[in-house]
């Protein structure tokens, strides 16, 4: 069978069916490629969308319990695994049917299977053999499997695994202390898991500054059973009653096992699994595809955009890259300008981030000032029940132009979008400051930290220099 199309997607990720569709939006004729036998990707089907989904199950859990101090006592939950999992697919289900109902109304051909390059012109998908003007290189990344572990174990999960949520383990390790492990760690701790956490670096979510990750370090080591920072998991051996993990390290024991053990250590891109090298494509040693600021590879029709052109690997910079590629093929004059991409630990509490960080800020060697309001300090933090949150503020000494923001507390991953608009509108401490925000909100904390760098706040005394 062959088919013959203007643009060819191959991978119905965030990134892959919003290409798709602006495309179509912009009078072409667009084929897409999905190895599920729906839309949504990696996101939608085993990451972004069920996870959140646990993670809310999660939150309620822990309001309920947090309660206690209130005065209100609930008794202790019965979990249905069976139901919880159908309601978890059912919302990934109900928006793969969006997707889907998309997909037809802009004529978009959907193509089931896993597509690979014949030539610059043609790609392979299965049987048939589709012929395109342009393409769009949308294939995302997978877990990373550590050599050497028994990865033929179902004991021993990734994350995919770990939402498939098939039981919920006495003792669970989870290996990686980055965003992903942690969520998943949230999420099981929350049904009833003993958690272990294992990270090689000094500080759990290392790409974050200390000072916001303090906070959740602060709770966690509460509710987990053991947190080891530089350590490292010399080998897993499989044993009749568990996972024996043998850890290398300063506080970790020799030894210990446990019933399951997930592995969070990070995601590779797919590059180099697509045959790109028949279409002349150039693939890195990791398998990135290198782009342009207009999402163009090295070849002039080939376009790559999420996770297999670069990090931050994150559904929200896929879209925004598909788009950049639909429109320069359309021939309009775009390129990729986001002064920055946010960045979220769904957590419990949340941290979010976006701009410079202050470890970027001092590598740099930008002369800022910082501010960062503490939500003990905050009407609306307190009426919640949850005061270890931080709001921070980086703006140029000179200009007090936003440089960065740091959130940890409940709701960061919304709050954020403020600073994120702020640092894209140029904006200053001044601006925020002058903005009236409705109180009693978290959201008046950014204002309040700008507030501080003006010297203006009355919610705090803070002496003059």
């Amino acid at each position: 069978m062959q088919l013959k199309t203007q643009v060819l997607v191959l991978g119905g990720g965030p990134g892959g069916y919003t290409a798709a569709f602006r495309a179509a939006d912009l009078g072409k004729q667009v084929t897409m490629v999905e190895r599920f036998p729906v839309l949504g990707g990696v996101c939608l089907n085993v990451g972004c969308i069920p996870s959140k989904t646990l993670l809310h199950v999660a939150n309620v859990l822990n309001e309920a319990r947090d309660l206690n101090p209130a005065g209100i006592k609930f008794i202790e939950p019965e979990v249905n695994l069976e139901q919880l999992r159908d309601w978890k697919n059912k919302v990934s289900s109900q928006l793969n049917t969006g997707l889907a109902a998309l997909a037809k109304q802009r004529n978009v051909t959907v193509v089931e299977g896993t597509g690979k390059f014949v030539s610059d012109t043609q790609a392979q998908v299965d049987t048939q053999l589709i012929e395109f003007e342009q393409v769009i290189i949308a294939v995302g990344s997978q877990p990373v499997k550590i050599p050497g572990f028994p990865n033929d174990d179902p004991r021993l999960m990734d994350s995919t695994d770990a939402l498939n949520l098939e039981d919920i383990p006495k003792k669970l390790l989870v290996v990686g202390g980055g965003i992903i492990g942690l969520e998943m760690a949230t999420v099981y701790h929350a049904l009833g898991s003993k958690i272990t956490i294992v990270e090689m670096q000094e500080q759990i979510i290392p790409g974050c500054d200390k000072d916001l990750v303090k906070p959740l370090m602060a709770k966690i080591k509460k509710d987990y059973d053991n947190i080891f920072l530089e350590t490292k998991v010399k080998s897993i051996e499989p044993l009749t009653e568990g996972l024996k993990v043998t850890f290398e390290g300063k506080a970790a024991p020799e030894s210990d096992v446990f019933d399951k053990v997930l592995v969070a250590v990070g995601r590779r891109p797919n590059g180099h699994l697509i045959d790109a090298g028949k279409a002349g494509v150039n693939v890195d040693e990791r398998g990135f595809i290198p782009v342009d600021k207009q999402q163009r590879t090295n070849v002039k029709h080939i376009f790559a955009i999420g996770d297999v052109v670069g990090n931050p690997m994150l559904a929200h910079k896929a879209t925004h890259e598909g788009k950049v590629a639909a429109e320069v093929i359309a021939g309009m004059a775009t390129e990729w300008q986001a002064l920055t991409i946010p960045s979220v630990a769904y957590t419990d509490p949340e941290i979010a981030w976006m701009g410079l960080t202050e470890n970027d800020a001092k590598a740099q060697g930008i002369d800022y000032e910082k501010a960062a309001f503490p939500w003990a300090a905050s009407g609306r933090s307190l009426s919640i029940g949850r005061k270890e949150g931080v709001t921070k503020l980086l703006c140029d000494k000179k200009t007090g132009r936003i440089l960065g923001a740091g959130i940890v507390g409940t709701n960061a991953g919304e709050l954020i979008a403020e600073a994120v608009l702020a640092l894209e509108m140029g904006a200053t401490v001044e601006d925020l400051a002058l903005t009236v925000h409705a109180h009693p909100t978290l959201a008046e904390t950014l204002g309040l930290s700008a507030e501080m760098i003006e010297g203006t706040i009355t919610d705090l005394y803070i002496k003059k220099r």
